[in-house]
């Protein structure tokens, strides 16, 4: 039997094509119709597969389904029987990201479906300038192919999935950012918007964090349920926000922590600097360049600006008319009419609108965070629940924070002086800062008993101050009493030789 060529097999389908055609026009219309019924339900049989193309560029803009899937892919390639293989890294990107080379399929499952993954590249060039030298462009996309039974559930359920998984690969890759504010007269400083960035790369993690351990269970707990509450937060009708008040003594950790937050949290930290803004219309806009996912700090606070001076004037003159009683927190209402006259100046009524007022709805999952050495300093409509939902204190070192230090300074558990610190810990009050400064190794050739017994004599030293500090403010008081008495005697002597 002769075997026939593709040119005599093309054209002979062609003829049977064109007869088919010309039969078709003596059929009753009904009939071609159930004739055409009957094909495709003959060809979906043989071939009962559908296929979506998702390109790089659709209109000539990026294609957000694209990334989300380019990411998707890349960690399903690692997993699966995928043999070729990319890797690639961006400025952005913490690590390597590995993706489909040209032409190689991968398989994913879903909810009982089997997909197929493919990715093509096609590279031309580009002749509209005329120039021979010009770059070749290259299509990039990605096919999936899938059983068309299943096409409803993979456009519906599927390609979401994918999405969502992506962004989420795509943000625990990318690099953390710490953000301040311009301080130029021009917000747009030389074109690069409001904020200046950095990369984020602190060290510090709950496990590092000096802090008694409940408190920190307290802290990570709560963390954990702000961010996955984000049906929560649209079923009570809140913005998708909350805020914290770090507060004690210098020293205490407020930076580390809020530098353990956000690794925790893998967010980018903006760092408001409240003297660099303007007014109340500043503080807006820096606020909608804010992205989600993110904190946004301020630090010492009570020294920022001053906020609270004429509301505490005002304070103070209603008290002599008013009773304390019938004065409520009702975020200021009384001052707006006031404050609002004034222009080109930033007002306690627009950080409070900032913190928790409609324009605070602009971005979702962001946490804000206040530190202050003085909490009794800040106005109480600054720091309520609601805009500072958590408050927690910072405090003075304790033998638990201690024991954590030592595991990160010192690599140690335990040590035979461990229960002479802890006595001294009960008596003194330092901070968690100068601890860390004594267990530091400050040479090679020092051990941990070293820095131990340089601990002990700084506790042991705050221990003697604190002790002379105690009788001196004892021979004040004394003093104090006995000056009080012998005025009262004399008093009383003037009184009788008067008579």
């Amino acid at each position: 039997m002769g075997t026939i060529s593709l040119t005599e097999l093309g054209s002979k389908l062609a003829g049977l094509m064109f007869i088919w055609g010309t039969i078709q026009q003596f059929f009753p219309y009904t009939l071609r119709k159930r004739i055409k019924s009957f094909w495709q339900k003959f060809e979906n049989y043989f071939y009962p597969y559908v296929q979506i193309t998702i390109d790089e560029f659709t209109n000539g803009k990026s294609n957000d389904i694209y990334t989300q899937v380019h990411s998707y892919l890349g960690t399903k390639s690692i997993n699966k029987d995928a043999k070729y293989l990319k890797a690639e890294k961006s400025k952005n990107s913490k690590s390597f990201a590995v993706s489909l080379d040209e032409g190689e399929e991968i398989i994913d499952q879903f909810l009982g479906a089997k997909l197929s993954w493919r990715f093509y590249k096609e590279t031309f060039n580009e002749n509209s300038s005329g120039r021979n030298n010009s770059r070749p462009i290259e299509k990039k996309s990605y096919t999936i192919t899938f059983n068309q039974r299943y096409k409803e559930m993979v456009i519906g359920k599927y390609l979401k999935h994918v999405m969502e998984e992506g962004k989420v690969i795509e943000f625990n890759n990318r690099k953390q950012k710490i953000y301040t504010n311009n301080c130029s007269e021009d917000w747009y400083w030389y074109d690069k918007g409001m904020w200046r960035d950095i990369n984020f790369e602190h060290p510090a993690t709950f496990d590092t964090l000096a802090m008694d351990p409940k408190k920190k269970e307290e802290i990570v707990i709560d963390l954990v349920a702000f961010s996955k509450g984000k049906d929560y937060y649209s079923k009570v009708g809140k913005a998708w926000k909350r805020g914290y008040l770090l507060y004690g003594p210098p020293g205490t950790g407020k930076s580390t922590m809020i530098a353990a937050i956000a690794n925790f949290l893998n967010y980018d930290i903006y760092d408001l600097e409240l003297t660099s803004v303007k007014d109340n219309s500043g503080l807006k806009k820096l606020l909608m360049e804010t992205t989600s996912k993110s904190i946004i700090v301020i630090e010492d606070i009570d020294c920022s600006i001053d906020l609270t001076g004429k509301r505490k004037k005002k304070k103070k003159k209603n008290e002599e008319t008013v009773n304390e009683d019938q004065e409520d927190d009702s975020d200021l209402s009384k001052e707006k009419a006031s404050e609002n006259k004034e222009t080109g100046k930033l007002t306690l009524s627009g950080l409070l609108n900032f913190i928790d007022g409609i324009w605070s709805a602009c971005g979702q999952e962001r946490i804000i965070i206040f530190t202050t050495n003085h909490k009794d300093k800040l106005d109480p409509a600054l720091i309520r629940r609601g805009r500072m939902d958590m408050h927690i204190e910072m405090s003075y070192c304790k033998y638990e924070a201690f024991k954590v230090l030592a595991k990160n300074y010192l690599d140690i558990e335990t040590h035979p002086l461990f229960q002479q610190i802890q006595s001294l810990f009960e008596e003194v009050n330092i901070s968690p800062c100068d601890v860390a400064e004594n267990l530091m190794l400050k040479n090679a050739s020092g051990g941990p008993e070293i820095c131990l017994n340089n601990l002990i004599q700084a506790l042991e030293k705050a221990k003697e101050k604190a002790n002379k500090d105690k009788e001196d403010k004892e021979k004040t008081s004394l003093n104090s009493k006995n000056i009080k008495k012998f005025s009262t005697k004399l008093v009383g002597r003037l009184k009788k030789l008067l008579k």
